[in-house]
């Protein structure tokens, strides 16, 4: 690990020694996954006009590249080299949002440190990831790249990952630099439209989407990316409140930023500027220190300088901070791949670390009459139904440019290795892909389902549905699958449906058509052998969501945390459209904040996740009523496992601020934990409670704890009712 004070002199001593046009060329990135890289970026590197490259996985090639800008450039500064690896290399954990439904930063580490040290086999010492905007739209297909709806949820698992993929020492082999994206409020593009505008108000910036990259700065990330999307009219590549007020000033963040693909140039088609030449004065004065693919800082940057437009103190800060991140990474000890001193990609453990994910991942949202577990022991055969029953690649998910789909095990032949000749498995497609409008083998599909003791149907999303530019307005299941769930469930066969997707659905339209729902997201390389071990009860499902299920797309955004208003919706002051007497007087209609034509309430509410275990919460408490600022209170809670199966369960621990001088959410996570309960074991789960846990932005946008009331529930998801009360009381006005 290098010195701190070592590292300044050395940047600064390097800096001396160039001249603009080095400088500008540590400021741009060229995209090298041409397999000729060498060839046609030698010219550029030899001069010292290349700081990065991004998209090659050949560590020979790798090598090459990083040779010839050492040891045939100038001052032979090292190449930072970056890939998308999002949730996995070789070997493809589940999505993030799925990982977030494991509610386990230990894991989601692993999975990270896996994925970081498979890359670096392929020579990559940067990766663009983890994605941390706050997400509340489930239309926005890139809600998949993310960790869901929740401040608290993003906070620990951003740092999850950014540890995982950094490891203890950055310099070490296999150790590589994270990006945090996209600075920020990426999530809240307009109707979930990926690249659209965003416009938050500056208390609610702070309070949500600005708290999880804090919490990536605070855990040492060593590089930040900037969103797309304009904030509030300036688009994020040219927001130098962003870049500088708030990362630089406020948070003393000295790694450095990196615009998204090519968004230094769309700063002309935002309308912000006129040319690329004021795009790359926008983008450099704001605080963007390299841009990602474009040329209009390689091209303009040195004409602005002399025009005297950018400063050299300028220019000199932005190289500072990536001459500071290749030396805490040791490019300059040790710029070369040598796969040989890393573990061999795809091997037990990362195998062992994506089941495990995957396991933890998969959320039971339904199980009615005990639907599930099935037993291999009691049934003579299992109809398995569905476009994504087996298929390898498209369980794997969103940006998964290096996963080795020959490694994907799929949920049907997991089941038949599972039950193995005990059990007849009988498997229809149905439907050549979930967006397939062509039902003729719907026949045979309920023809065995007829025949079979159950019916899984293995339904969703097939990858190409979400991520980066996959928005939908409609987040049904696509094609025919409602009317295939309706002709399996005709049958009187029991329904199990496993699904498979980017994304939360509206699954209201087949919510009552089928006994149970596992929600699997895209889980990965080992998403088979996990599901069959869930459908059959070798492992309790233990998931939680961390997304709302709306009903229907209407209701969107609906999320936890939403606000009380001054007309909160209950049961008892809705209607429903249907129930609406034509005369009916105007105040008979509840005068609430809730739509007309559905429940005010979600299908699925965050946190929401079933076992096969039985677990109950009771004897709510704290260990005080009153506590000062600068105090802690203790939050108990009884667990009990009634069933008789062992299972993990997740506890969760929400607060409301009763009265505060801005409106606070109706409920906030602040603390959860992963704990596993055998059989009619009983245990106490304490949470500690500091009063800056409750800080917020307040008007004058200052980080404050306020005194007041303030409720708190603690049960296994946010619709929990197990309540306590508990006050902060101001030491000022009430001392001793």
């Amino acid at each position: 690990m290098s010195d701190p004070q070592t590292t300044e002199q050395r940047v600064a001593r390097l800096l001396g020694q160039m001249t603009l046009a080095e400088k500008i060329g540590q400021m741009s990135q060229r995209d090298a996954s041409d397999g000729y890289a060498p060839d046609y970026l030698g010219d550029g590197l030899r001069a010292g006009c290349i700081g990065s490259v991004l998209n090659v996985v050949d560590a020979d090639v790798v090598n090459e590249l990083q040779r010839i800008a050492i040891e045939e450039s100038r001052l032979g500064v090292p190449l930072m080299v970056g890939r998308d690896v999002i949730h996995g290399f070789k070997t493809v954990m589940p999505i993030p949002l799925g990982q977030a439904a494991t509610w386990n930063p230990e894991l989601v580490k692993e999975g990270a440190r896996v994925a970081a040290l498979e890359a670096a086999t392929a020579g990559v010492n940067w990766t663009f990831a983890p994605m941390i905007d706050i997400s509340r739209d489930p239309r926005w297909g890139r809600i998949a790249e993310s960790l869901g709806e929740c401040v608290l949820l993003t906070n620990k698992l951003a740092v999850a990952m950014v540890e995982g993929f950094q490891g203890d020492d950055l310099s070490a082999t296999g150790s590589i630099a994270a990006c945090a994206k996209h600075f920020a409020a990426y999530g809240a593009v307009e109707s979930g439209r990926d690249y659209a505008t965003t416009n938050v108000p500056e208390t609610e910036l702070r309070n949500v989407y600005l708290r999880p990259f804090r919490a990536a700065v605070e855990a040492g990330v060593t590089t930040l990316m900037t969103s797309f999307s304009d904030l509030n009219g300036v688009p994020a590549t040219g927001n130098e409140f962003l870049l500088r007020q708030v990362l630089r000033d406020e948070w003393g963040f000295d790694g450095f930023v990196v615009s998204d693909w090519d968004s230094i140039r769309q700063l002309q088609i935002h309308g912000l500027t006129e040319n690329d030449r004021e795009s790359a004065f926008e983008a450099a004065t704001a605080g963007v220190d390299m841009e990602m693919h474009g040329d209009a800082y390689s091209n303009h940057l040195a004409a602005l300088v002399e025009e005297g437009r950018i400063s050299i103190d300028a220019i000199d800060a932005a190289v500072r901070n990536i001459l500071r991140a290749k030396y805490r990474l040791g490019l300059f000890e040790n710029p070369y791949t040598k796969p040989e001193d890393l573990p061999a990609v795809a091997n037990d453990h990362a195998l062992e670390t994506a089941r495990q994910a995957a396991l933890q991942s998969v959320v039971m949202l339904k199980n009615d009459n005990g639907a599930l577990p099935l037993s291999a022991e009691s049934m003579s055969s299992v109809a398995i139904i569905g476009p994504l029953a087996d298929a390898p690649y498209q369980q794997l998910g969103t940006w998964i440019f290096d996963g080795d789909v020959d490694l994907s095990i799929t949920p049907m032949h997991a089941i038949h290795s599972l039950v193995g000749r005990d059990v007849d498995v009988r498997y229809v497609r149905a439907m050549d892909n979930s967006r397939s409008k062509i039902n003729a083998a719907f026949d045979e599909a309920a023809e065995i389902a007829q025949e079979s003791d159950a019916a899984i149907l293995f339904l969703g999303e097939e990858s190409i549905l979400s991520g980066e530019a996959r928005s939908r307005a409609d987040i049904n299941l696509p094609g025919d699958q409602a009317e295939l769930v309706r002709r399996i469930r005709a049958t009187g066969t029991p329904v199990i449906a496993v699904i498979l997707a980017g994304r939360p659905l509206t699954l209201t339209n087949i919510v009552d058509e089928v006994d149970a729902i596992l929600f699997a997201w895209h889980p990965g390389t080992m998403g088979g052998p996990a599901i069959a071990d869930l459908l059959f009860g070798i492992e309790s499902p233990s998931g939680k969501l961390p997304a709302t299920f709306a009903r229907m797309v209407g209701q969107i955004p609906i999320y936890y945390g939403q606000k009380n208003t001054g007309r909160p919706p209950s049961p008892d002051n809705v209607a429903h459209i249907d129930d609406i007497d034509t005369r009916a007087p105007q105040t008979s209609l509840g005068m609430s904040a809730f739509h007309l034509d559905t429940c005010f309430t979600p299908l699925f509410a965050f946190g929401h996740g079933l076992s096969y275990a039985a677990f109950e919460y009771e004897h709510i408490r704290t260990n005080t009523h009153k506590i000062r600022l600068g105090e802690t209170v203790t939050i108990s809670v009884e667990l009990a496992n009634r069933g008789d199966v062992a299972a993990d369960e997740v506890v969760q621990l929400y607060v409301r601020d009763l009265v505060a001088s801005i409106t606070r959410p109706v409920k906030e996570l602040k603390g959860f934990r992963r704990v596993r309960l055998e059989p009619g074991q009983t245990v106490t789960v304490d949470f500690d409670l500091h009063t800056d846990d409750l800080a917020f932005y307040g008007r004058n946008m200052q980080l404050i704890t306020e005194p007041g009331e303030f409720h708190a529930w603690i049960g296994g998801s946010s619709e929990t009712q197990l309540r306590t009360e508990f006050r902060i009381i101001d030491s000022n006005r009430f001392p001793g």
